[in-house]
């Protein structure tokens, strides 16, 4: 199953290329779903279908989901937000006001992941688009289950053992329920399903598509998008440059944008070689329906194969003395590199990612290292202990 995420700046028209993309998998005779992490859902306007909280057919071979986040919440992690519930309830507060608090932040877009999970454990699709939200929400997204996973890993062995001894003394001084098996074991499971989901668009047939128009600040931040998403190790397999003017000469005002559209997508192929960047030229009509999604994906991808397996390397690899991590286009002064106990801590500008060092690795030292040619090469002594 092929897996495609597409993210961008909000506004540069990243559900038109996920839904075109979508669109031209299913005229292949592959079977697609498209489904949306962004909370302002508008998938089923662009294929101009009603939405639904289960796959629905969009045209033939084509099907589209839009989470239903009530429901889902319920059957991912019911248990814990009943208990968040009945706590709010002790404290005082009302049934309803009870009910709005415990709608978790960011609870759609986690919710939404969950839900890509299960559809990829069907066997059912060949082909799955993802119509992610604007860049900085997907960056947090797709870092939380690996951040969950290191706090998790060091909290939950002993907090099992730390309830059962506490729970009475946090019903007696602080008059509300400790939180019972039921409600760890709930959190478990979402914990393993979330590194599940990573392990999906983290895998071998999933990467992510960089949407973006050729204007300054955009390109800038999706240059920064670029290092970020290696970073927290996801492949990215190229650009989407949108709404391109074509040459014309038809008056001053259009050839000022053109010319300035030339310069930035002669810097955005500089900047993001070698990676394909696919242009879509500004359309006389927003295009809505799979009719003209069809001809927006003909015009973004010619006769390239957009569904063949990435051929990047993983952005991180491991051997024996040394680890090396992809930071395409990072600026070698906004790169950290620090070493607490056995996790290796990269930031790159606001981006920060705690590595859990294998255990041949953990025990030692570092010997040296150095980021160059857009990669971050970390050293390790051969022989004693850290």
């Amino acid at each position: 199953m092929r897996v495609l995420l597409f993210t961008g700046k909000g506004g540069v028209g990243k559900t038109t290329a996920a839904a075109a993309t979508a669109t031209l998998a299913a005229e292949r005779g592959l079977k697609t779903l498209v489904v949306s992490t962004d909370t302002a859902h508008s998938l089923a306007d662009a294929l101009a279908v009603p939405g639904s909280g289960e796959p629905v057919q969009a045209a033939p071979g084509l099907y589209l989901q839009q989470v239903d986040t009530q429901k889902a919440l319920e059957r991912h992690w019911g248990e814990l937000r009943a208990y968040a519930r009945n706590v709010l309830q002790e404290l005082g507060l009302d049934e309803i006001t009870s009910e709005e608090i415990t709608v978790l932040p960011g609870a759609e877009e986690i919710i939404a992941l969950l839900e890509l999970r299960e559809q990829a454990r069907t066997g059912r699709w060949d082909v799955v688009v993802v119509d992610c939200a604007p860049t900085a929400e997907t960056l947090r997204l797709l870092a939380l289950p690996e951040a969950l996973d290191w706090h998790v890993n060091r909290l939950l062995p002993g907090l099992r053992r730390v309830l059962r001894a506490v729970s009475p003394v946090v019903r007696h001084v602080a008059k509300v329920s400790a939180p019972e098996g039921a409600v760890i074991s709930a959190g478990e499971r979402l914990h393993r399903g979330l590194m599940e989901v990573r392990e999906l668009l983290t895998g071998d047939n999933a990467s992510v598509r960089l949407v973006l128009t050729p204007e300054a600040v955009v390109v800038a931040e999706a240059r920064r998008t670029l290092t970020s998403l290696s970073l927290y190790g996801y492949r990215v397999d190229g650009v989407v440059a949108n709404r391109v003017f074509p040459a014309d000469d038809a008056d001053d005002w259009r050839r000022g944008w053109v010319e300035a559209q030339a310069r930035h997508l002669a810097e955005i192929h500089e900047s993001f070689a070698p990676l394909p960047v696919h242009t879509v030229p500004y359309l006389p009509a927003e295009p809505v329906g799979p009719r003209a999604l069809a001809e927006v994906a003909a015009a973004l991808y010619g006769t390239a194969d957009p569904f063949a397996p990435p051929s990047a390397e993983p952005p991180m690899r491991v051997d024996a003395d040394e680890l090396v991590l992809a930071l395409p286009l990072a600026d070698k002064e906004a790169v950290d590199l620090a070493r607490k106990g056995e996790d290796l801590i990269v930031t790159a500008g606001s981006y920060r990612r705690v590595i859990a060092l294998p255990a041949a690795l953990a025990r030692r030292g570092i010997a040296g290292a150095v980021l160059r040619d857009g990669h971050l090469r970390v050293r390790f002594e051969t022989g004693g202990a850290k």
